[in-house]
């Protein structure tokens, strides 16, 4: 094998290998600890944000849970013409947070943070924060009401000023969820070293 094709192998599985996506979500997401003590820049990050934007860390992980599932990764199924024929996704969400390609490009902007990424833990929990804080000023949500944060979250803060949720039973038992949830992790991470 010359030199130059063994280079070109080196180079091809190089670049192959910075294509993969980025960590796998950790192991046993119930457990507020077992997930900052496998990941603990999460916990450096979501500490960032509360100091920032003021928003508890059990809320970014709860969000984050129903999101994505800490899946830095995280997209949304295909939509298919026929049942086989992909017609792209259901929507621009991705990453962590979930955000759309809009209000992540509004986030940028506002925060003027435009090489920020959704699949990058540090800028996802900023970009929660930054959006509960604004439906906190906007919607005199509590930054503590995980509940109504993530409707206003999923809705956007138009719909949810409008009620639009209210029609949708199947949401209201995800925000239920994710407000249970949101305490559990509140608990836990007090027992966290």
């Amino acid at each position: 094998m010359s030199r130059f094709f063994r280079a070109t192998v080196i180079l091809c599985l190089l670049a192959l290998a910075g294509c993969g996506g980025g960590d796998s979500p950790p192991r046993n997401l119930d457990n507020a600890c077992s997930i900052v003590s496998q990941r603990p820049n999460y916990m450096k990050a979501m500490n960032k944000t509360q100091r920032r934007w003021g928003v508890p860390i059990n809320v970014q992980m709860a969000t984050i849970y129903q999101e994505s599932k800490f899946d830095s990764d995280a997209r949304t199924p295909h939509k298919y013409l026929l049942g086989v024929i992909p017609m792209g996704r259901q929507s621009s969400a991705y990453g962590y947070s979930q955000a759309l390609d809009a209000t992540w490009d509004e986030y940028r902007r506002s925060t003027r943070n435009m090489g920020a990424r959704r699949d990058n833990i540090a800028d996802s929990t900023d970009f929660i924060g930054w959006y509960m804080n604004q439906s906190q000023e906007k919607l005199g949500i509590s930054l503590n009401d995980a509940r109504n944060q993530y409707l206003a979250y999923h809705e956007g803060q138009t719909g949810f000023a409008r009620g639009t949720y209210k029609g949708k039973s199947w949401l209201i038992d995800v925000a239920n969820s994710v407000a249970a949830r949101s305490e559990t992790y509140r608990y836990q991470l007090q027992s966290c070293r």
